[in-house]
């Protein structure tokens, strides 16, 4: 799968959640979000559980709260949009502040921010203590398709390349005195991306003829076999099992 490859998300540490495989912490994460969404949405008391044991896991993979606050940033557009629920989902209606609300529009914000929250930080906690190219490696332990798997990692790699290709054509538009101030350059902006594209799209062939003269035959060689133990097998489970234990209450009670 090549050398490593820390992204921007990566927080270097060596926790316990650090330690473990990472198709433990795949497998984990994927069970831990799939009880929460699984979770009756008047179950108050369920979802601030839930936010506890993401809690204790943050704080055994010291990661600050925030920098977690900070990750979860990314949610904005879903806040928006359950803020927006309120005003225009029919049924009945209830006044705070001088203000109409509708109840099932309240419910549904209620579910929107409390799920995509806990979906969100279970995702950056994910990504803070795991390295890209080991998430790769555990998506191949836990049997994704290789097709799939191959696509997620030349687009990770490719994505860095690309990056760097438009911040050089940047630095040279800015060497000859180029700034975008308004519509006029526009065209220049869009001959830009043009040469970007037919840049990218070369060197891909280019990668690919290079990757075929040396035996690709649509598979890329596994180096490192990731396993895993029964006991830590069991630390992953430390956060999912309590999680379906409090859904299943949830929906008890």
């Amino acid at each position: 799968m090549g050398s490593g490859h820390a992204h921007r998300l990566y927080r270097h540490g060596h926790s316990p959640v650090h330690a473990l495989p990472p198709h433990c912490k795949l497998a984990a994460v994927f069970v831990f979000v799939l009880v929460v969404v699984s979770t009756p949405r008047d179950a108050v008391w369920a979802f601030a559980l839930y936010a506890v044991l993401l809690g204790a896991v943050a704080a055994v993979a010291r990661i600050p709260a925030g920098y977690l606050l900070k990750r979860l940033v990314v949610e904005i557009p879903f806040v928006a949009f359950a803020l927006l629920m309120p005003f225009f989902v029919p049924g009945e209606q209830t006044g705070f502040l001088g203000l109409h609300l509708s109840v099932p529009g309240l419910w549904g914000a209620w579910n929107v921010l409390a799920k995509g929250t806990l979906g969100v930080a279970a995702s950056v906690i994910l990504a803070s203590t795991t390295e890209l190219r080991a998430l790769l490696l555990g998506l191949q332990r836990l049997r994704l398709p290789p097709l799939l798997v191959q696509i997620a990692s030349f687009m990770i790699r490719y994505g860095d390349v690309i990056t760097d290709e438009m911040r050089r054509m940047s630095i040279a538009r800015r060497s000859r005195g180029f700034e975008a101030r308004g519509v006029r350059q526009w065209g220049v902006l869009a001959k830009s991306a043009g040469a970007l594209f037919i840049r990218s799209y070369e060197r891909g062939e280019r990668v690919h003829l290079a990757m075929v003269s040396r035996g690709y035959t649509g598979t890329m060689p596994v180096i490192d076999e990731v396993t895993a133990t029964r006991v830590q097998w069991a630390y992953a489970a430390a956060l999912p099992l309590p999680a379906l234990v409090v859904c299943a209450l949830g929906w008890a009670l």
